[in-house]
């Protein structure tokens, strides 16, 4: 199975790919979709909803995990974080893929064990878990390598059952 985790943002958004193959995870391909800075909103979401249609293509993930909108105190922040959701759900629909949504505090909780987390915990986690080939410099890319491994460890795993790996140990509640 092959899942994508997308990091919304209309000015960065985070991409990662995942591949399951006999209950292994292995890292496929992750990175950012950087949107130009002085465009408009409408083609700022041109190019996300290309450059995720693009991938989704390329890839065909049978699911698409994204994560939800926190509600910042800047209520038209959070608006405007809704569009770039929306176009990453269209872009997962269209190709027919099994959508999820999951919170930050979720995602963080699933990979790190820590709701809490930090950028830098998820994507040290990330690292350890997936091995990714090379460094990213934004961290929405580890954000969304961190949302592909929470969807997949919520799907596959029963509620009340514990992900243990060689480096780390992460309770995973289905449902949380």
């Amino acid at each position: 199975m092959i899942i994508l985790g997308i990091d919304p943002g209309t000015a960065i958004t985070g991409y990662g790919v995942i591949r399951i193959v006999n209950n292994t995870v292995s890292w496929t391909d992750s990175g950012v979709i950087v949107t130009p800075a002085k465009a408009n909103l409408a083609d700022r979401l041109e190019v996300i909803y290309d450059g995720l249609t693009e991938k989704i293509q390329r890839h065909a993930p049978a699911r698409v995990c994204i994560e939800q909108a926190f509600y910042a105190k800047n209520v038209h922040t959070t608006l405007i974080l809704g569009h770039a959701r929306g176009v990453a759900m269209l872009a997962a629909k269209k190709a027919g893929a099994d959508i999820a949504e999951y919170s930050p505090r979720e995602i963080k909780k699933s990979v790190v064990g820590n709701g809490n987390a930090d950028k830098e915990q998820v994507a040290y986690m990330v690292k350890m878990l997936l091995s990714p080939p090379r460094e990213h410099s934004h961290p929405d890319a580890y954000d969304a390598l961190a949302a592909a491994l929470c969807g997949y460890y919520h799907y596959n795993l029963p509620a009340g059952r514990s992900l243990r790996s060689s480096t780390n140990e992460c309770n995973v509640l289905a449902g949380d």
